[in-house]
């Protein structure tokens, strides 16, 4: 049986090397133009599972194995699919693993033999998909979707690659190396199989996933912002071919300029350190060095004759003496409450002959009627007299103040 089936893939693998021009142009153009190529090797060719036909009235295509076979070899980013089935593969390793068990329980060494090199080759064929779906999204986001030409094409092909990493995410959340574990038992195959080959595949895969899918997200919004500035200028240039006569004005002249024409950089970008200049990094290292540096001084050390002796009492009261000028503003608020009339602080300052400067004065009134609290601030109103000033708009100069009841 070995033999048969090295001739086949022999007879196969030359089939494919004599007809490679065929397959190529069939490979380029999607489908074999029937009238163009010998109907005997598409017969041929169709015979060996190298082409197919879909459906009735369909050009004849290649079988999807063998694209796969040539996108691989070219590096051809145009067509490549991502397989994100990863449910079904993980059933089959499951089943293959307990077919195994099974026929070593059962000691039929051949069938345990033939069904761990299934188990084996289903493992690392899934591990190769895996990493062969994430260079694919990386050879999409290196060239930025460059196989379609629009930006609305290149949005919908981000969006698409985003699904396929949440699928590819998701699946991969299915595996339970815990029950994988319980499978394996203490067979020793079965647990570089399912516990140590896949977990470490499986936790690099999801690493690197996770950064493609940050990568996804970062170009796809600036394909949107490219987008909407597209937009922008369309829109303009439709406005002009619809009015001839367009002309726009001398922004600058104007006492604001609209944000979309105020684009010009700062002539002088802020100052801050630039870590990631490796030529700085011996000045950043000694200024790092100077700042974390601890001088331990040597000082004289102080020496007691004899041990003094400490006696607890009891603290002594004393009193923290108010402010004047905190008390006279008091006496001027008490004032305006027995009074129950408007007042003026300039005219209470003159009229008790109070030693206070007028501006020190009204800077207290001031500070003490909003330091009370919303409660009693709500029982005054407080009136500032005065005149804006003549050369600064917006500033009021603050002659006196008048205080009442409200």
């Amino acid at each position: 049986m070995s033999s048969n089936l090295h001739q086949s893939g022999v007879k196969l693998l030359r089939l494919l090397g004599r007809h490679a021009e065929t397959l190529m142009d069939v490979y380029l153009s999607g489908s074999a133009e029937e009238g163009r190529h010998d109907a005997a090797v598409l017969s041929k060719l169709t015979d060996a599972g190298i082409l197919w036909r879909p459906e009735a009235g369909e050009g004849l295509r290649l079988t999807r194995n063998v694209r796969a076979l040539l996108e691989e070899g070219l590096k051809d980013e145009r067509n490549r699919q991502i397989n994100s089935n990863v449910g079904s593969s993980l059933a089959t390793i499951k089943t293959l693993a307990s077919h195994y068990r099974e026929a070593r329980a059962s000691v039929d060494y051949s069938a345990a033999e033939a069904y761990l090199a299934d188990l084996s080759e289903h493992v690392f064929a899934f591990t190769e998909n895996l990493r062969y779906s994430i260079r694919v999204l990386w050879g999409r986001i290196n060239n930025e979707f460059g196989y379609v030409g629009s930006i609305s094409a290149k949005i919908r092909e981000n969006e698409l690659a985003q699904s396929q990493v949440g699928e590819l995410l998701s699946g991969l959340e299915l595996f339970q190396f815990t029950e994988l574990g319980e499978i394996a038992g203490d067979i020793r195959e079965l647990r570089r199989l399912l516990v140590t080959t896949l977990q470490e595949t499986l936790s690099d895969c999801s690493k690197e996933l996770s950064v493609v899918q940050g990568r996804l997200l970062e170009l796809l919004g600036r394909f949107r912002q490219i987008q909407g500035r597209t937009r922008l200028l369309k829109g303009l240039l439709l406005y002009t071919d619809m009015h001839p006569d367009y002309h726009p004005q001398d922004h600058v002249a104007h006492r604001k300029v609209p944000g979309l024409f105020n684009r010009a950089e700062a002539v002088l970008a802020d100052a801050a350190v630039d870590v990631h200049n490796s030529a700085q990094e011996l000045e950043l290292m000694e200024l790092v060095a100077r700042i974390k540096a601890i001088s331990r001084l040597e000082l004289p050390k102080s020496h007691r004759d004899a041990e003094a002796e400490v006696v607890l009492s009891q603290a002594e009261d004393f009193d923290v003496p108010d402010n004047p000028l905190k008390q006279a503003v008091e006496n001027y608020f008490c004032a305006v409450i027995d009074s129950g009339r408007r007042q003026s602080a300039l005219d209470f300052l003159k009229a008790n002959q109070l030693p206070w400067d007028a501006e020190s004065w009204l800077y207290q009134v001031i500070g003490g009627f909003e330091g009370l609290s919303e409660e009693h601030k709500g029982y005054f109103e407080l009136e500032p007299l005065g005149e804006p000033h003549p050369v600064y708009s917006g500033n009021f100069i603050i002659r006196d103040v008048e205080l009442w009841l409200s």
